[in-house]
């Protein structure tokens, strides 16, 4: 009688239970491994998740089944409705925008030299924890030029252009010949040929005046102009100096821009010198003198970064600069895995380097891209740190976030139902994406 083997049959598969994995180990083997993660997973997430699913159908007391009520304030209370508003920026630009500069980054330093040097500057800031990213960026965004490296940058280029004034605090002291008019100050008497006259001025503090400013100079008369004098009326020391005359300690106003008007026109205008003197020709014989308001502006401080309207983009671009390198170092390994053959092949059938780039590069780069994508929406769903730091106490509610207003409604309010509603809500919002990133996986292992 022949046995199965002999007659070219396969013997039969052994069963389940005697069945190993490809490294020998018993599957009841394998439970018993995975049985303290198994414990572990449960303990911190698949209780965490139920018990927030079950408490966010409770009073804020925890001991009153509130219903929908907590998810209907999700919808209704304002400060949620600021959070989710501001998520959805989040979601849309943060991930977009850092996945754009990393492709931008990964491509550019392979064709430079110093490329790896470059990456790895752009990817330090991932070594950087959230909190201290977040106090670095409350300082580069500081208000004051002095302490803000934004504003300094901002401050510096506008500057540069047009000048702020040097004098935003002066104006005419006790028996001036000047009065207010329009932000600025015009003398209450017209002025002559062979005249002179005479523009005190004080409110400006010694150590603030430009460093240009030489000892002012008293007017001296010329028969064919009218000469005059702008300067520091102040002398230190108690009853020092003469009130209304040039002393020999006080400054002029160099800079200082004066008009001659006559029926509201503006017939001439100068500018005094280092020493405030200045002169006007026979076309402002009649005139009054005006010091236009432009020579008392206040000087030019920046942009409010964190003010309410610049807040949540403010913190999006700290995030930016944190996670603009780990997209780098991603897309980077992906280019790397792209056959030369192929974007060599593009090159000889006439391709510019831009076509070979959005028609070849670009789309086999397409399952990192998303990877890349997929990773930092998650993240930005969980943003909580930087929003906390950066953003300050007159404008937080403008930066709020849904993670934000969990940690708020959860800590400060004291209201754990409505906590828990936005917690099993932003569940909700991740889920998709990890479904949609599980879908791409399997199709990435069917291929």
């Amino acid at each position: 009688m022949t046995s199965a083997t002999e007659a070219g049959v396969p013997p039969a598969p052994a069963s389940p239970k005697s069945r190993k994995s490809v490294t020998g180990t018993r599957r009841t083997v394998a439970v018993l491994f995975l049985l303290p993660a198994l414990v572990l997973l449960g303990a911190l997430v698949v209780y965490p998740i139920g018990y927030s699913l079950v408490r966010s159908f409770y009073n804020q007391s925890g001991d009153g089944f509130a219903g929908f009520d907590n998810y209907k304030a999700l919808f209704t209370d304002d400060g949620i409705l600021t959070a989710l508003k501001n998520n959805v920026i989040w979601v849309v630009f943060a991930p977009t925008i850092s996945t754009a500069l990393g492709l931008i980054f990964a491509v550019l330093t392979e064709r430079i030299r110093w490329g790896t040097a470059f990456k790895l500057l752009v990817f330090m800031p991932m070594a950087i924890s959230m909190l201290a990213a977040g106090i670095i960026f409350r300082l580069v965004y500081d208000q004051d030029p002095d302490k803000g490296f934004a504003n300094a940058v901002w401050v510096g280029v506008h500057d540069t252009f047009a000048q702020s004034s040097s004098f935003p605090k002066a104006h005419p002291g006790r028996n001036s010949p000047l009065v207010a008019q329009g932000g600025g100050f015009v003398t209450k008497a017209t002025v002559h040929t062979g005249g002179t006259v005479t523009l005190p001025l004080v409110g400006v503090a010694p150590d603030q005046m430009p460093s240009d400013a030489k000892k002012a100079v008293a007017p001296q008369a010329d028969p064919g102009r009218i000469t005059g004098t702008t300067w520091q009326d102040f002398t230190r020391g108690k009853g020092v100096g003469t009130l209304g005359g040039v002393d020999p300690s006080e400054l002029g106003y160099p800079g200082m821009k004066i008009e001659a008007v006559k029926d509201g026109k503006v017939v001439e205008t100068v500018k005094a010198g280092d020493d405030g003197t200045f002169s006007f020709s026979k076309k402002a014989n009649g005139a009054q003198l005006r010091l236009p308001a432009s020579n008392f502006r206040e000087a030019y401080n920046g942009v409010d970064w964190l003010g309410p309207s610049l807040v949540t983009p403010s913190i999006i671009g700290s995030y930016i600069w944190m996670w603009a390198g780990f997209a780098m170092v991603l897309i980077a390994a992906g280019l790397a895995g792209i056959p030369r053959e192929l974007l060599e092949a593009a090159r000889v059938d006439g391709a510019s380097e831009w076509q070979v780039f959005r028609r070849v590069t670009v789309p086999l780069l397409a399952p990192v891209l998303a990877v890349v994508v997929v990773t930092l929406m998650i993240n930005v769903l969980k943003i909580f740190d930087l929003v906390y730091i950066i953003a300050p106490g007159s404008s937080r509610d403008d930066a709020n976030v849904l993670a934000l207003e969990l940690y708020l409604k959860g800590f400060s309010e004291d209201q754990p139902g409505i906590a828990s509603a936005i917690s099993v809500f932003l569940l909700l919002l991740v889920i998709p994406v990890m479904w949609f990133n599980i879908r791409r996986l399997r199709r990435e292992v069917r291929r």
